[in-house]
């Protein structure tokens, strides 16, 4: 299609839009920028589309008239906004009455005269992929109206607004998922929708009901601990205890006495006899966290657990047999352990009768957003506040941090802004400062294309000014409804040569 240069209107309402984008965030910003569209260029009826990725439907989400009652949904490819978002490509209908595939699904044209009026359609495309669709009536008598001008400048204000449409795409998906999760997910206490933690699911309610020992891997802040103790709930053991050992912070000297137990007078300090976690989790099941750290001598001992069935306390001759499910943990990799001599094979496999991979946070998506409400729920309980949500920029800041600690990470990143939160809101100075700080490097290294777009429709706008007011700048900066000297400023940072205008006016 053949480009059009902008005008003085389209310009001014171009810039409108972005002092509106950078000016603010609002859960209504969309909807004020067809109002914008609509004062500013006599668009009418406009409407913002976004398609639901989890349903594959597309929602009339923002009006810039009156909405209807009931939320509307259509099938990609039905209709106008339908075939543009299917194809990616732009629609103009010079006039309504004579194209049957207008829906009107919304019915805010049933008492319109159709032939008197054009629409025009655009996708709007986030990083090339169509999210959604922009789209508004022209009135006009014209029966051959040419929409080339309006499908450029509503393809310019649908570049604008893509990374908004995006957000609220992802906010509205992780709120559907989180619904979705409510009602069908047999895992208690696991949050999350993305296909790794869906497989762990089911990892979880396969394993459960067996009691074969359960090996669980995953970098530290991972959630290991809470998949061990969702197996435990879900088996027929859960009415039994749930012991937790961590074999990395228990000393070597001591490590012994606590997995079995000792006799009393076993060693200086043993003043009476005491039971270990094996027995205290008879009939239950023990969980092994951080099992690399394991000393050999005490992998030995407890290979012979797993074997035999049975426990011998320090300082005691006689074996006691006990009934114990074994789930072990670990952010190693204990084959490459077995390699360099650190870790016995045949433990190592005694253990991993059955695997589960925990993902990284960074690597399940929409789950961040749907842990992090999760935890705005508990924290705002136990603070006694009514925090019910997290700002757009927020959001974005979250799903933007790579989370090198995980989920214990995000759940300390939640509790210190539900602290620090003064409304129903958390909003993103109330993060903490290093997810601030990787938002502001990437916005950096992504803010070029906008910044451009800026600085164009500025130019264009004093520019323009300019030459209406006969290169005078004072008249130039009241039509443009700003101060002489802001003006200047502008002229003297982009070098427009203001008596130009002047000169070529005089001739």
């Amino acid at each position: 299609m053949k480009q059009t240069e902008l005008n003085y209107n389209e310009i001014s309402c171009l810039y409108d839009i972005t002092k509106l984008i950078i000016g603010r965030s609002s859960s209504t910003m969309l909807k004020d920028i067809l109002v914008i569209l609509s004062d500013k260029m006599n668009l009418k009826r406009g409407i913002i589309s976004i398609l639901n990725k989890v349903e594959n439907k597309i929602v009339h989400d923002s009006f810039g008239f009156n909405s209807p009652e009931e939320t509307i949904k259509f099938n990609l490819g039905e209709g106008i906004t339908g075939k543009v978002i299917e194809s990616g490509k732009p629609i103009g209908i010079p006039r309504l009455d004579q194209e049957p595939m207008f829906l009107d699904k919304t019915g805010a044209r049933k008492t319109l005269n159709s032939s008197e009026l054009a629409f025009v359609c655009v996708p709007v495309k986030y990083k090339n992929e169509n999210i959604g669709a922009l789209s508004a009536d022209i009135e006009t008598k014209d029966e051959n109206y040419d929409l080339t001008r309006e499908i450029n400048f509503l393809t310019n204000v649908a570049e604008l607004i893509s990374e908004i449409v995006n957000k609220k795409s992802l906010y509205a998906e992780n709120m559907q998922l989180k619904e979705m999760l409510k009602k069908t997910s047999p895992i208690g206490t696991i949050v999350g929708n993305s296909k790794k933690m869906r497989e762990v699911s089911e990892h979880i309610m396969t394993v459960a009901s067996s009691n074969i020992s359960v090996l669980i891997t995953g970098e530290t802040g991972t959630g290991k601990e809470l998949v061990a103790k969702e197996i435990h709930i879900l088996s027929k053991r859960n009415k039994a205890p749930f012991i937790v050992v961590n074999c990395g912070a228990i000393p070597e000297g001591v490590i012994e006495s606590e997995l079995f137990g000792h006799a009393k007078g076993a060693f200086t300090g043993a003043t009476e006899s005491r039971i270990g976690k094996f027995e205290a989790a008879n009939g239950g099941t023990i969980f092994l966290d951080e099992i690399g750290e394991l000393p050999p001598l005490l992998q030995v001992k407890l290979l012979r657990v797993l074997q035999e069935k049975e426990i011998t306390r320090v300082g005691e001759n006689s074996s006691k047999k006990i009934d114990v499910r074994v789930i072990a943990a670990t952010n190693k990799n204990l084959e490459e352990e077995i390699e360099k001599g650190s870790f016995r094979s045949d433990l190592y496999y005694r253990l991993n009768a059955f695997y589960i991979f925990v993902p990284p946070l960074r690597e399940r998506g929409s789950d961040i957003i749907l842990l992090a409400d999760y935890f705005i729920q508990k924290y705002s309980k136990e603070l006694g506040k009514d925090i019910k949500r997290l700002d757009t920029p927020s959001i974005d800041m979250l799903m933007k941090y790579h989370w090198p600690g995980n989920v214990r990470e995000l759940e300390n990143c939640i509790e210190r802004s539900c602290l620090l939160t003064s409304d129903d809101t958390i909003h993103s100075h109330n993060l903490p400062p290093s997810l601030q700080m990787k938002s502001v490097r990437i916005t950096d290294e992504k803010i070029g294309k906008f910044d451009m777009l800026v600085r164009n429709y500025e130019i264009e706008l004093i520019t323009e000014a300019l030459k209406l007011s006969n290169g005078n700048q004072a008249k130039a900066a009241e039509m443009l409804e700003t101060t002489k000297r802001i003006f200047q400023y502008k002229v003297q940072l982009y070098d427009i040569d203001y008596r130009r205008y002047r000169d070529k006016k005089a001739d």
